[in-house]
């Protein structure tokens, strides 16, 4: 027992030394704790006005791995508290600023960073010439800045361009990157930017500053050239304009040449060298806008030039006169017309005899022929259409009517044979319009241009012919192009057209109104069509009319100009008779009743026609009609009048006002046998109108045998007992008690 109490003892010692020498922390108890720290310890961000952010703070716990919420125990300070204020752990943003969070428990102590910004609200954009943008504008033209209003203060603008992400709808338009526009082609694209949780976009318009690129030789535009090998460069002249009235700019130098076969031609800057025999395309191409000509490099001996070029044509009789060149050296075109060996596939049909400048081509019989120039082994050819002798030309139509932004093909056009038969000449005919504001020729077709009258002139192409022209290539055919607005509407009745069988009604009057704004009465001028066989059209001497066949339903269709319209047709039955019910009303203020109308045809039928009749108030003060139901709106009479097939009809109307008390002056009579009394009944209306009444009401009484009582309410006591009188008008009803003594 003593030994245990000793070493009890020493053991109690040795703790308190070693408490002694070593710290606290060193040899904590269990449960105690070291440290506290934030549940993140990442920087906090906070905005004005947003809802206030919970921290939270947790102890590190000795001999745990546990941690233990300790936010509610904590002591808090800021070190900013303009910026942000903070109770038990609840931080309140105030205004932008920063500020260190202090959170202290018993001796442990942890921090973290707090940032307070306005809201970043609005992002606007900035840029140049409102959204509308050149193809080849400065670069300080297309640049776009992005603003974040907010942050520091709430009005502050921020530049955030390099922290905005860019996109274009349409990246074959432009393109944009770290706000700056690349341009790409014509058209329209919508620039977005987007910021955080903010976006904002504009419409941009990109145009190309110039419609069409021209090259130019010698002031004269070319689509292709012949070279030969060794020729001198030779220089083309890119131009283009800004408008079609604006001067031309030559870009030549600004503009991007290639060749397609730098091996035949090379260009630079619009001068094209030749290399070799070949084919090569020149394109330039200048903000978006590409011309090309077709270079053809022959070596020499190898170019023969047949002037005029192209497939010809000629009447019996006539002679055309062709020139040859030859380029048979550098820069060096001379006329072999005399040396080339000429020639004709048909004889019959056209000669050809060489002469020092020309060859005469000569047209002998119809058919055709290929005419040929060789010249040192080097030819050229073309096709030669010999036509009768045409003593006329005429058009298959001499007028045509369009309507403005319409097109129609050229009319066809015969030449008379001298045997009488036709031929269509239509392909060798030149057209010219007298006014090319109403209409022009595009493309082989007629297009209108704005209303009015114009002619279309159509000849014979006459430029090809040197000697010996035939007397037709004078004549011309004409063409009457009448050009009318469009229409933009027609308007015709709002109702259905009704027709009675066995009679005639003229067509419903319709009106266009045009897409220029002016209106015209087109009814006379309508084309009329009629679906089904229940009524048929007819023209009179006063215009067309409909005619009732069968009883039943048809469309009638009217078509002008460009625009049809369409009205449902009802044929009936001849109507004999119309009986309506009632014929006369009287009606209290402010009630309604309904009118109906039974129509006796002439096959013995009838039917309700109540809702046709177009029934018209001749007092709309005292009465209004609308349908088949009259409304009486105030004290008086009127009369409706309406008719059906021509048969008319009428109902009178009488309002009264209604009356809503009856009164009498004696309500209890006391009478001897023989006595005479006289009562008075008054009225009372809803108007607040009173009137006696007595000779009005109908008076009956219980006990005649007692007293009687006459139609003006004067009462006569017969014998004794007692009765009851009563009097009775308009639903109301008065009684008198009388008693005879």
């Amino acid at each position: 027992m003593t030994v245990y109490r000793k070493m009890t003892k020493m053991l109690l010692i040795m703790i308190l030394l070693a408490t002694a020498v070593f710290p606290v922390s060193v040899f904590a108890a269990t449960g105690d704790i070291n440290s506290i720290e934030f549940e993140s310890s990442a920087k906090v961000e906070l905005t004005v006005g947003q809802t206030p952010k919970q921290l939270k703070v947790y102890a590190n716990v000795e001999g745990s791995s546990s941690k233990r919420d300790v936010t509610g125990a904590v002591v808090w300070n800021s070190s900013n508290t303009n910026a942000v204020k903070v109770v038990n752990g609840l931080l309140t943003p105030i205004d932008s600023g920063k500020a260190i969070i202090t959170a202290t428990y018993n001796h442990a102590l942890a921090t973290i960073e707090v940032e307070v910004a306005h809201p970043v609200k609005e992002l606007k954009l900035e840029y140049s010439s409102e959204g509308n943008y050149k193809l080849g504008d400065d670069e300080d033209k297309l640049l776009v800045k992005a603003n974040a209003i907010g942050g520091e203060t709430a009005t502050s603008a921020k530049d955030v361009t390099a922290d905005t992400t860019w996109s274009s709808s349409n990246t074959s338009v432009l393109t944009i990157a770290e706000g700056k526009i690349t341009l790409a082609g014509e058209g329209t694209a919508t620039i977005t930017a987007k910021y955080k949780t903010l976006t904002a976009t504009f419409k941009a318009v990109v145009k190309l500053p110039y419609s069409e690129i021209e090259l130019k030789h010698d002031d004269k535009i070319v689509k292709e050239l012949e070279m030969l090998v060794g020729d001198a460069p030779l220089k083309l002249v890119a131009e283009t304009k800004e408008t079609t009235k604006s001067s031309a700019n030559d870009i030549s130098e600004k503009a991007e040449w290639s060749s397609s076969s730098a091996s035949v031609a090379t260009v630079d800057k619009g001068e094209i060298k030749v290399l070799s025999a070949g084919k090569a395309v020149i394109t330039v191409s200048y903000l978006g806008i590409t011309q090309t000509v077709d270079v053809y490099v022959r070596a020499p001996y190898e170019a023969l030039l047949l002037t005029p070029t192209g497939d010809q044509f000629l009447f019996m009789g006539e002679t055309l006169n062709v020139k040859a060149e030859v380029r048979d050296a550098a820069n060096s075109t001379p006329n072999i017309s005399g040396s080339a060996v000429w020639t004709s596939d048909n004889q019959l049909a056209a000669t050809v005899t060489p002469g020092s400048d020309t060859a005469a081509v000569t047209a002998k019989a119809v058919g055709t022929s290929v005419i040929k120039a060789e010249y040192r082994g080097i030819n050229k050819s073309f096709k030669l259409t010999v036509y009768p002798t045409i003593t006329e030309l005429a058009a298959d139509k001499t007028e045509l009517e369009l309507y403005t932004d319409d097109t129609v093909s050229l009319p066809k056009v015969n030449g008379t044979k001298l045997d009488g038969t036709k031929l269509d000449l239509s392909s060798d005919i030149e057209w010219t319009s007298a006014d090319d504001e109403i209409a022009t020729i595009k493309d082989g077709k007629i297009v209108a241009e704005s209303a009015g009258i114009v002619k279309v002139i159509g000849k014979i192409k006459s430029e090809n012919p040197t000697t010996s022209k035939t007397a037709v290539r004078e004549k011309s055919v004409e063409v009457k192009v009448t050009v009318k607005d469009k229409v933009l509407v027609l308007l015709g009745p709002e109702e259905n057209l009704v027709i009675v069988t066995g009679e005639e009604k003229a067509v419903p009057e319709v009106k266009a109104v045009m897409e220029n704004g002016s209106e015209l009465d087109a009814t006379a001028t309508m084309e009329w069509e009629l679906t089904g066989t229940n009524a048929i059209i007819k023209t009179t001497t006063s215009g067309k009319v409909i005619k009732g066949l069968v009883k039943g339903s048809a469309t009638l269709k009217g078509t002008y100009a460009n625009k049809t319209i369409s009205i449902p047709v009802t044929i009936e039955q001849k109507v004999t008779k119309l009986v309506v019910e009632p014929t006369a009303i009287e009606m209290n203020i402010k009630g309604s009743k309904a009118i109906k109308v039974t129509a006796y045809y002439s096959n013995g039928k009838t039917g309700n026609v109540s809702s046709s009749m177009n029934w018209e108030s001749s007092n709309e003060a005292v009465a209004t009609v609308k349908a088949t139901t009259v409304k009486a709106v105030t004290e008086g009479t009127a009369t409706l009048t309406g008719s059906y097939q021509g048969i008319a009809a009428s109902v009178k109307i009488t309002v009264v006002p209604k009356l809503t008390k009856l009164t009498v002056n004696e309500s209890r009579l006391k009478m001897a046998p023989g006595a005479v009394q006289n009562v008075v009944v008054t009225a009372q209306y809803d108007t607040g109108k009173t009137a006696v009444v007595t000779g009005s009401a109908v008076w009956t009484s219980s006990k005649p045998s007692v007293a009687r009582v006459s139609a003006s309410g004067q009462i006569v006591a017969v014998s004794k007992g007692a009765t009851s009188i009563k009097g009775k008008l308009g639903g109301k009803t008065v009684t008198v008690s009388v008693t005879v003594k």
